[in-house]
C-alpha cells in the first residue's frame, strides 16, 4: 500500500485543493486513491472542510478525522505515541478499500508549536512518501526556495528518501490565460517551459529543488476566477441580512464596484458578474441593476449599506429583477466598511461550495506532471475505468478526432457556453444555428468569451439551399411547400447538414423534446447498414466503475430479434469507450428459475446475441443483483462469465430500462452520460432538458467520438 503524505510550507498554500487535485489526477490515470485527514485543527465542531469536500469530488467513503480537542488532550498528556496509532488505525480502515492513500498533513499557523514534529512523525508512522506543498512567486525565486527549504529541514534534508516532490500551488507572476479551467484534465494547460525556467532559478541557490530526487511536480497558477466567492458566501461576512436571496447560492463574484458619483458615469459597471455596493438610499442605483438584469445581465448581486433598507415602493419597481433571480443584500455597514470587508474575505472553497470544489480539482490536476505520476505508481497497479478516468478519456479521444458538430439550439445560453469551451479547448468543431446578434448579445450578457473560430449560422440565410435536397431524401412523402415549413425548426435544418455530410454530428435537446431531436434522424439520416434499429444507452458514472445501459430511451418493447441487436449495439458502444463489455440480459428470473413469455423473449434474445457475436461475452436471463453483485452472481449462476461482473445492462423494455436508470442515478447521485443513440448512419444525440454546461459539453465530446468511429 503506497501513501503519500502532503505536508504545507505554512497557511493559505491551497492544500485542500493541493490533495483533492492530486486524488483527481489519479483517478484519471484509473488508480483509486483514497484519502484521510488523521488530525482536525478546526476549534469547532462544524464538520471538516477537507473531509467533507472529497467526499463529494470522488463520491467515495472516508473517516473524520480527530478532533482537535482530542489531539491536544493526547499531546498535553504525553501521549503522541497513542495519538499516532489512533491516525494509523484510521488509515488502515481506509487503505482496505483503496490501491493508494493521499493522507493530508498539519498546517503551521503561528498557534500549535507542534506541527513540524507531529507531520514528520507522522510519515514516519504511515511509512508515506512526502511531497511539499507551498505557494510561489515566478518574479521572487529565492524567496519561494526558503520556504520550502524550511520544511525540507524537517525531513532531514535533501537526502531524505521520504521526500517525494514539491508542488507549487497559487503561483503569481504567470500570465492570465494560464488560469484557464478546464472541463477535466487537460494537459494543453500545463506550464512545461515554464516550470522548468522557475526550477533553473530555484536551483540557483537551492540546488536540490528541482532536482530528480526533489523534482517539481507542478506549478499551478493562481486563478482570480477560482477564488471566487458565491453571493451566498458573503452575507455573514458582511453582517447583512436578505432582502432577496434569488439565485445567491450559484452567482459568483467575479469583481465588485462602490457605486458613489451619478448614474450616468457608472453603468459601464453593470455587467456580468459584477457585485453592486451602494448606499440604501440611492434608488437609481437600485433600478439600474432591475434593468440589468430583466436585460438579461446576471450581475452577482447587490449589496445596499447603512442603516435604513430601501422604501418597499422602491423594490415593487424590481420585481422583474427578483424574478430573474438578482441577490440584493442590505448590510448596516457604510459602503466603505463592506468593500473593505470584503476585500478580506479568505480564498478557502466553502464546504458546500461543491461547483467551486470541481472546478479547482480538475484545474489542479491539468498541472500536476503526468511523467512523475507514472513514474510513481510505477506500474505497480492494476488501472480502471473510473468515472474520472472516463470523462478524461472522453474529451482527450475527442480532441483527436477534429470533428464538427452541429448545435441547432444555437442561441440557447448553455449551449453558447458549451460551444465555445469546446471551440477554445479544441474538443469539437461547434456550429451555432442561431442569428449571430443575438449569441452576441447572450454572450455579452453573461460574460461567456465567444472564440474568433467560432461558427455562428444564421438560419435564415441556408434555409432554402436545403428544400430540394430534402424533398428527394423523403421523396414521396413530402413536397417543397412542406419541406420549406419544416426547415423553419432548426433541428431539422441542422439534420439535413449533417445527411449532407456539412457536419460529423448533431447535439440538441437542452430546450426541445427528445422526439424533435430523434424524429429527423429517423426520417432523414436513417439506420446503419448493419442494424435494422437505433437504440440508446446512458453511461453511468458510479463511484468504482462506469456501467453501459441500454435502451432507456426510444425503443418501448422490443422484440427478441430487437433487443439482441440492442444488446450487440451497446456492447459495440462500450468498446468505443474503453470499456471491456461484460453483457447481461436482465429478466426478473435468473437462467431458468423462471417461466413466462417475458423471460423467454430474454432468453431467444441472448441466443440470438451470442449466435450473431460469438466474440462477446453474453449471459442472460440474469437479475439484475445476479448480474452486478459478485457472491450474488456466484451463488444464481456460478457457472457464468458475467453474472457477478457485468458492465452492460440491456433491459428488457423501456419501462423497466427507464425506471431503473433513474432510480439509480437518483438513489445512489449518480452522473449519467447520455441518451447516446446508436445505430443511424451519422450520430444524432439528445440532451436532457435540465443538462448542465458541462453535460453538454460532455455530448458534443461524445458525439465527436462516435463521428470518428464510424467514419
Amino acid at each position: 500500500m503506497k501513501t503519500i503524505l502532503l505536508v504545507p510550507t505554512g497557511e493559505g498554500v491551497g492544500l485542500t485543493s493541493a490533495c483533492l487535485g492530486l486524488i483527481y489526477a489519479l483517478e484519471c490515470q484509473g488508480v483509486k486513491a483514497g484519502f484521510v485527514k488523521p488530525f482536525s485543527q478546526e476549534t469547532s465542531d462544524t464538520a471538516d472542510r477537507t473531509t467533507a469536500l472529497y467526499r463529494h469530488v470522488s463520491n467515495s467513503k472516508t473517516v473524520e478525522p480527530i478532533s482537535y480537542s482530542s489531539m491536544m488532550q493526547r499531546l498535553t498528556h504525553n501521549e503522541q505515541d497513542e495519538l499516532l496509532e489512533d491516525a494509523v488505525r484510521l488509515h488502515r480502515e481506509i487503505s482496505r478499500h483503496h490501491d493508494l492513500i493521499i493522507v493530508e498533513g498539519l498546517v503551521q499557523n503561528g498557534r500549535d508549536s507542534f506541527v513540524d514534529d507531529l507531520n514528520t512523525s507522522l510519515a514516519q508512522a504511515l511509512d508515506a512518501k512526502v511531497i511539499l506543498v507551498s505557494n510561489a512567486n515566478i518574479q521572487h525565486p529565492v524567496q519561494t526556495a526558503e520556504k520550502v527549504e524550511n520544511q525540507i529541514r524537517n525531513f532531514r534534508g535533501s537526502s531524505s528518501t521520504r521526500l517525494s516532490g514539491i508542488l507549487f500551488m497559487r503561483t503569481k507572476g504567470l500570465p492570465e490565460e494560464s488560469a484557464q479551467i478546464p472541463v477535466t484534465i487537460d494537459p494543453e494547460l500545463r506550464l512545461g517551459a515554464e516550470t522548468e525556467q522557475f526550477v533553473q532559478a530555484l536551483q540557483q541557490t537551492h540546488a536540490h529543488i528541482g532536482s530528480e530526487k526533489l523534482p517539481v511536480i507542478g506549478l499551478v497558477p493562481f486563478s482570480k476566477t477560482l477564488s471566487v466567492p458565491r453571493m451566498s458566501d458573503l452575507a455573514a461576512h458582511i453582517s447583512a441580512a436578505w432582502i432577496h436571496e434569488g439565485d445567491a447560492a450559484h452567482r459568483r463574484v467575479q469583481h465588485s464596484s462602490l457605486i458613489a458619483s451619478s448614474i450616468e458615469y457608472e453603468l459601464h459597471k453593470f455587467v456580468a458578474g459584477e457585485l453592486i455596493i451602494s448606499a440604501s438610499d440611492r434608488v437609481d442605483v437600485l433600478l439600474a441593476s432591475s434593468l440589468a438584469s430583466s436585460n438579461g445581465i446576471p450581475l452577482a448581486g447587490l449589496v445596499l449599506t447603512e442603516q435604513h433598507q430601501p422604501h418597499a415602493q422602491a423594490l415593487d419597481f424590481c420585481q422583474s429583477a427578483i424574478k430573474h433571480g438578482l441577490p440584493i443584500l442590505h448590510t448596516p455597514l457604510s459602503a466603505f466598511e463592506t468593500a473593505q470587508k470584503l476585500a478580506n474575505l479568505g480564498n478557502e472553497i466553502p464546504v458546500d461550495d461543491t461547483e467551486r470544489a470541481d472546478q479547482v480539482t480538475r484545474f489542479v490536476s491539468s498541472h500536476i506532471n503526468q511523467d512523475w505520476l507514472t513514474q510513481m505508481l510505477n506500474g505497480s497497479y492494476q488501472t480502471r475505468l473510473s468515472p474520472s478516468a472516463f470523462r478524461h478519456e472522453l474529451v482527450q479521444k475527442s480532441i483527436a478526432a477534429q470533428k464538427r458538430i452541429v448545435l441547432p439550439e444555437g442561441d440557447e445560453p448553455r449551449t453558447i457556453q458549451a460551444a465555445a469551451i469546446c471551440e477554445s479547448r479544441g474538443i469539437a468543431h461547434c456550429i451555432l444555428l442561431a442569428k449571430p446578434e443575438t449569441v452576441l448579445d447572450v454572450a455579452r450578457a453573461r460574460g461567456i468569451e465567444l472564440p474568433e473560430s467560432l461558427e455562428i449560422i444564421d438560419p435564415d440565410l441556408i434555409r432554402n439551399h436545403y428544400v430540394e435536397k430534402m424533398v428527394e431524401l423523403r421523396k414521396g412523402k413530402l413536397n417543397e411547400l412542406q419541406a420549406k415549413e419544416q426547415l423553419q425548426d432548426t433541428v431539422v435544418l441542422g439534420t439535413m447538414m449533417l445527411a449532407l455530410n456539412q457536419v460529423d454530428g448533431l447535439v440538441s435537446g437542452a430546450v426541445h423534446t427528445t422526439a424533435n431531436t430523434v424524429r429527423p434522424a429517423f426520417q432523414l439520416i436513417k439506420t446503419a447498414p448493419d442494424y435494422s434499429l437505433v437504440s440508446s444507452v446512458f453511461f453511468m458514472l458510479l463511484p468504482e466503475e462506469v456501467y453501459v445501459y441500454g435502451d432507456c430511451a426510444i425503443n418501448p418493447d422490443p422484440d427478441a430479434e430487437q433487443l439482441a441487436e440492442i444488446a450487440i449495439q451497446s456492447a459495440d458502444s462500450a468498446k468505443a469507450f474503453g470499456i471491456d463489455p461484460r453483457i447481461a440480459m436482465i429478466s426478473y428470473s435468473t437462467g431458468t428459475s423462471g417461466m413466462g413469455a417475458d423471460v423467454e423473449k430474454v432468453a431467444e434474445a441472448t441466443r440470438i446475441a451470442k449466435e450473431r457475436r460469438p466474440d462477446l461475452l453474453i449471459d442472460g436471463p440474469l437479475q439484475y443483483d445476479a448480474a452486478s453483485v459478485e457472491s450474488v452472481g456466484r451463488q444464481k449462476a456460478p457457472d457464468s462469465q458475467v453474472a457477478g461482473r457485468a458492465n452492460v445492462f440491456i433491459f428488457p423494455d423501456l419501462n423497466t430500462g427507464n425506471t431503473t436508470y433513474k432510480a439509480v442515478q437518483r438513489a445512489a447521485n449518480v452522473v449519467s452520460v447520455g441518451p447516446m443513440l446508436q445505430g443511424l448512419n451519422k450520430p444524432v444525440n439528445d440532451l436532457s432538458r435540465g443538462a448542465l454546461v458541462d453535460d453538454i459539453v460532455f455530448t458534443i465530446a461524445l458525439t465527436a467520438i462516435q463521428a470518428d468511429q464510424q467514419a
